[in-house]
Order: C-alpha cells, then structure tokens, then sequence
C-alpha cells in the first residue's frame, strides 16, 4: 500500500487523489477529525469535486458527539485494506494523524482503555492543573515525562492511564516490528516560513467559508458541547471563549492560526521518526504523484 502523511496545509488530499487515478488506488483516510460528520469546514474535509472520482474511505464515518478510538480506526481501516485489496486495487492511506497512520505500519495493538480510571485523572487535572499532572507523569514514566508537553493535556492524562492500568510506557510502544509493506512518503520538508503561510492562508478561507457558522450549528443541532472528543480538534476547540462571550472573532482566529502552526511543527517531527519515510520537498502535485507512481510499479514488480 501507499502511505501519503505529513504537516497539514501541504497538499496531501490533493496528491492522495492523483497518486489513487495513477495507480487504480481507493483512499483511506488517516485523519481523526474528517471522520465526523458535519464537520467539513475547520477539518479540511476534501469536497466530492476535490475527491476526482476517487472512491474515499474513513471520511464522515462518526457522529460529532461520539467518541472514536485508535483502535477502532485500526479494526475498520485494515478491513477495508483487505477488501481494496482483493478487489484488485491499491490502498492509499492519506492522512496527518501520526498514531492513525503507525497503527497501520506496525505491529502493536493499542493499549485498552478504562474510562473510569480516565475520569479520576481528569478531575484531578481540574483540580491540580497541567504542571501537577505533568509532575506525577515524570515521577511514574520519566519516558514518557521528557517526551510529551506538560500543556498536551490529553496525552499526558493518556500516558499515565497507560501507565497505571498496564505499568508499560505509551512512548515504548513506537519500538515495534513493520506489517503491512507500504511504501511511506510525507510532505512538510519545505521552508518554515511558507508552510505557516499557507496555513495562515487556510485558516482565512475556512473563515470565509462560514466556519463560525459550522461551529454553532455543530453546538445548536447535533448533541454536540465542547466537552465532546470532536471539539478538541483545532479549528474548533478555539471557539469556545468565544461563544461564551469573552473573545472576539479575530482572537479566535489568530489562536487557530497559532495552534495550527504549532501542530504542524510536531506533525513534521513525527512523520521524521518513520524512518522509512521518503520526504517529498520539490515539484508540482503532479511531479510528486509520478514520482510516487513510479515508486510503487517498481516495488511491485520486484514482489
């Protein structure tokens, strides 16, 4: 299969979406917001005309109120896999989300959950604050301490549920064997300075594109608070000072601007610990889906 990963903004649909018609490829989304419905705006969700006659899959799969695991991604998206597969085509895993995409690569399975044991350390985060829950993290998983921000809140309450529940590090789970042969390739490599534009560019668009309006009609019609897994995603989460009175539309777009550049900033940091990962840097989206095409023929020929 074809994995097409990387920082957001760079162009990964569109090239997911030449390299699919080159190669007689189905795409399978690695994107942990486009799988919710009604949220198309502040995900970036590729419209039917951006799709090119490409059939998609793991796009608008859940409703926003819901909540969605990496496992249940892993389960549904290597199903499909397998069906794409024996119906003669190629799969090609498009996507930003760094464990969606090395659920598929390697061989592990995600460690379980206990909502109860989760619940317990999110009320003690609300009680003690980030640098606390931070602090204890590096008492009982010092990996894990030095690897994740004290401020990526989710993560830390994560690592040390993992930890309580199992007595094994998150972060020593990215030791792991490859599956499934794929050739890897990411975008991101380019100067600093224009991929935060183009970001900043994206942002202004989804504004224009009515996403204030997305967010309250998410809020006013569909069940959904911002306590809600899907209103953790950037483009989102922003809005709540917001619609509680206490920002402004231009404050809320600078922090989207803010935390995407950031988010791209670890996408790109990700992607380059899959050391197998070609960097795709020069050349037009068609260049790159040659490149690529090219690539996966001569890989194929030699199996």
């Amino acid at each position: 299969m074809i994995v097409i990963g990387g920082a957001t903004a760079t162009g990964k649909s569109a090239l997911g979406v030449e390299v699919a018609k080159r190669i007689n490829g189905e795409i399978i989304g690695a994107d942990s917001m486009q799988i919710y419905r009604y949220m198309d705006i502040g995900t970036a969700k590729p419209s039917k005309e951006e799709m090119g006659g490409v059939v998609h899959h793991m796009i608008d799969i859940v409703e926003p109120d819901e909540s969605y695991s990496v496992a249940e991604y892993k389960k549904r998206a290597v199903e499909i896999i397998e069906d794409i597969k024996n119906r003669g085509k190629v799969p090609v895993i498009v996507g930003g989300t760094g464990l969606y995409i090395n659920s598929l690569l390697y061989d592990y399975s995600p460690f379980e959950n206990d909502a109860g044991l989760r619940m317990k350390l999110t009320e003690e985060y609300k009680r003690t604050g980030a640098d606390h829950m931070h602090e204890k993290l590096c008492e009982i998983d010092p990996k894990a301490g030095e690897t994740i921000h004290k401020n990526n809140v989710k993560r830390v309450l994560r690592a040390l549920e993992v930890k309580i529940l199992t007595g094994e590090s998150l972060v020593g789970k990215r030791d792991r064997e490859f599956t499934i042969p794929a050739l890897t390739y990411a975008l991101g490599g380019e100067d600093r300075e224009v991929l935060y534009e183009k970001i900043n560019l994206r942002v202004k668009k989804m504004f224009e594109s009515g996403l204030e309006e997305e967010v309250a009609a998410l809020l006013r019609d569909k069940k959904v608070t911002f306590g809600c897994q899907s209103m953790q995603a950037i483009g989102y989460k922003e809005f709540k000072p917001y619609f509680d009175g206490e920002t402004t539309v231009k404050d809320v777009t600078e922090k989207i601007m803010q935390h995407t550049r950031n988010y791209a900033k670890r996408q790109i940091t990700w992607f380059k610990s899959i050391e197998t990962a070609i960097w795709l840097k020069e050349g037009t989206t068609e260049e790159k889906a040659d490149r690529i095409a090219g690539d996966y023929y001569r890989f194929f020929c030699r199996l």
